[in-house]
């Protein structure tokens, strides 16, 4: 393996800790959020003589990333390839590629993954004392009763404190964004989302469509090489909500979470993320990156070898 340096994205909501600990760095103060490997424009790694790995590999199609949230990260989506391409020609996207993502965690982690099974929600509501939106929702579906809440025909507060009666995750979160993000609707959108927890080894699937927010914890992140986004709230960036309603996938996710693998495929792609327990051995197929839990970041020519000794674990990223 050849050892390749990263970029690291200092975004407000990222970790003070975690990714410079994972480097054996010292902390500076700065919020570490991301750690890019990768030829994307925005962080493109580079190889100990200072070359940008784009010399070996052209541009690849994928980014891999460690990804350390202490806050919560915007409500969004990503379009699909026929979108971004479309969207791209008439200035909507800053490129025509689709944006599949795969977070593997490397901690305890928590997010809002895709829609929930419609009667759970149902039942949530419900539990809370929000019989009426209960039954608006059932009666309107999924995309209309997201439409009125981004839209502001649902009053926030009312349902804010009836969350304050539940200790489900998914009403803790409802107060803690909303004393966050005061007045913003998408904080009543997680209430209509899978509230998942992953455990180290866990993964979930982010394909187009799938509206979801990152909420606390670290992880590698496996994406295709994008940076189509599209934000419904949760953030001081750009919005588009009415983008966001057309690309949205309003089909409930019945299973979210990705039990422990040796192998993660990317929604929609040939794209897949490896994880290896040493003691193994693996033979790069392709241009692939690495990067191990004992914090080496590399990469592997078709044909090269990785040893990964007793103790070690090893994220594989390849096409």
């Amino acid at each position: 393996m050849q050892p390749i340096a990263g970029v690291v994205q200092h975004y407000p909501w990222g970790d003070r800790q975690f990714i410079p600990a994972f480097l054996g760095r010292n902390p500076d103060g700065q919020p570490w959020a991301e750690l890019w490997l990768g030829t994307h424009p925005n962080g493109p790694s580079r190889l100990p003589d200072g070359r940008a790995l784009t010399e070996l590999t052209g541009n690849l199609p994928f980014l891999l990333k460690v990804l350390a949230a202490s806050e919560p990260l915007s409500l969004q989506t990503h379009p699909d390839a026929d979108q971004a391409r479309a969207g791209y020609q008439v200035g909507t996207y800053v490129d025509p590629y689709a944006k599949p993502e795969l977070l593997c965690a490397l901690t305890p982690f928590e997010a809002f993954c895709g829609i929930r099974p419609i009667d759970e929600t149902v039942a949530l509501l419900d539990d809370i004392g929000q019989q009426r939106l209960a039954a608006a929702f059932e009666q309107s579906g999924v995309r209309d009763t997201i439409r009125a809440v981004l839209g502001g025909r649902v009053p926030i507060d009312p349902v804010v404190d009836s969350c304050r009666s539940s200790d489900r995750p998914e009403c803790r979160w409802v107060i803690r964004l909303a004393k966050r993000y005061p007045g913003d609707p998408s904080v009543l959108v997680t209430l209509l989302l899978n509230y998942v927890q992953l455990e180290p080894g866990e993964a979930i699937q982010l394909g187009p469509g799938n509206l979801h927010a990152y909420l606390s914890g670290a992880g590698i992140e496996l994406m295709g090489a994008s940076d189509n986004v599209v934000r419904a709230g949760l953030t001081s960036k750009r919005v588009n909500v009415d983008l966001l309603l057309d690309v949205m996938d309003p089909t409930p996710l019945l299973d979210p979470v990705m039990s422990t693998a040796r192998s993660y495929p990317l929604s929609g792609t040939s794209i897949r993320l490896l994880r290896l327990v040493g003691p193994t051995q693996r033979t790069a197929s392709t241009h692939e990156l690495v990067v191990t839990a004992s914090g080496a970041t590399g990469y592997l020519a078709p044909h090269d070898t990785l040893d990964v000794p007793a103790g070690d674990i090893a994220f594989v990223a390849t096409s």
